[in-house]
């Protein structure tokens, strides 16, 4: 490992442009999301080409050398791709965000500690790899594209080797969190309606200030959970589940969504109401019936007193069951109105809600929650 040690640079330099930076990477995610749906698209292949080049850019003006070869390559592979002399995959799409992870870190590593270390020796094979990728051999690109994520994550093998297997087995379960609550392999049809649900809720979640990236986070771990578990529960319902289960909040006034006191009663109920009207926003769409289910039943509780049905453990579906879990994981994790104690870290959240678990929440979706959130949770202290 080297360690790269930055001119002396003033605090506002380094935010803003971690803050440009985070900003691109959220950009790129939305272009990539959409370049499955139409690959073949020259502006949202051409916004994503201006992402990376402002990215490269911007480290250059701040001289943070180590990681400019990288974007640069990458910047090429676009350059082909924005030309029409290589074809969109996935695993293209994997390579630029994986690759954006990595200039993310190395940006807040150096925010934070004023140094930041990298591997020089994986940086030049990453850009030996990205380099072969040419418009003259188009049908080595999936495989080349895939060495290099290897590179940049090892531990996605395993679930690609799964991909491809014919044995039919299921897919490994996930290394780390996806970059979207949106799966993958839906139907162009099927897609269009999450991201729709996706933007819908990003645009909810300006309603109040305490729900920036509520959607996403909870379907990622959502998804994340289920694929633990062997994946009982249909993904495509159970990320529209994540996105929609509170819409209807964004319907309350707002003086309750950011009341700093306790509610009263017929606060309360009208709090609760929100559950009807969420699922009201699915209940013509026949496709999506099962997440309407997941989203009416996710504040049910196994003892049966939750609402707003006071059903029991089996007769909840599995898909609120998980959801119940992480809705409340969530919420002790991020500032809330009307918690005035500061929100728990994920260790204190995951051992709170262990001791107040029995009779709020499923014990067999808690034990896959505390399997998913160890490994995560020991990932990060790695």
């Amino acid at each position: 490992m080297q360690t790269f040690v930055p001119e002396e640079l003033e605090d506002d330099i380094l935010t803003d442009l971690m803050e440009e930076i985070n900003e691109l990477y959220e950009a790129s995610e939305q272009t990539l999301i959409k370049l499955e749906l139409r690959p073949a698209d020259n502006e949202l292949q051409r916004s994503l080409f201006r992402s990376i080049h402002t990215i490269k850019g911007d480290l250059g003006l701040v001289n943070f050398g180590p990681m400019i070869p990288l974007l640069q390559h990458v910047e090429d592979l676009l350059d082909y791709l924005r030309k029409g002399e290589v074809n969109y995959t996935s695993t293209m799409s994997d390579l630029v965000l994986l690759t954006m992870d990595r200039v993310k870190h190395f940006v807040q590593e150096v925010m934070s500690k004023g140094i930041a270390s990298y591997d020089d020796s994986l940086h030049t094979k990453l850009v030996t790899a990205i380099s072969r990728v040419l418009p003259s051999n188009q049908h080595e690109h999936d495989q080349l594209l895939t060495d290099a994520v290897l590179l940049l994550n090892p531990e996605s093998g395993n679930a690609s080797a799964h991909k491809h297997s014919l044995s039919g087995a299921p897919d490994a379960p996930p290394a780390t969190l996806a970059n979207t609550g949106i799966p993958k392999g839906l139907s162009a049809e099927q897609h269009m309606d999450m991201l729709f649900f996706r933007e819908m809720m990003k645009t909810i979640e300006h309603r109040s200030n305490y729900w920036g990236g509520r959607g996403d986070r909870i379907a990622k771990l959502a998804l994340y959970i289920n694929h633990l578990a062997g994946k009982p529960i249909n993904d495509d319902q159970l990320a529209v589940a994540c996105y929609v289960h509170d819409f209807g909040m964004a319907f309350m006034p707002l003086h309750i969504l950011n009341k700093t006191e306790s509610y009263t009663d017929n606060e309360f109920n009208l709090m609760r109401s929100h559950v009807y009207k969420s699922a009201r926003l699915l209940e013509h769409l026949d496709q999506w019936d099962h997440a309407r289910k997941i989203v009416m039943q996710h504040h049910e509780r196994p003892d049966g007193s939750g609402y707003p049905l006071g059903i029991k453990e089996h007769d909840i579906c599995a898909g609120a069951r998980l959801l119940a879990i992480l809705d409340t994981y969530d919420a002790l994790t991020q500032p809330r109105a009307h918690n005035k104690t500061a929100p728990m870290s994920k260790k204190e959240a995951v051992i709170h809600m262990n001791r107040n678990a029995k009779g709020q929440f499923s014990a067999e979706w808690m034990r896959h929650f505390n399997h998913g959130m160890t490994i995560l949770l020991t990932k990060q202290a790695s």
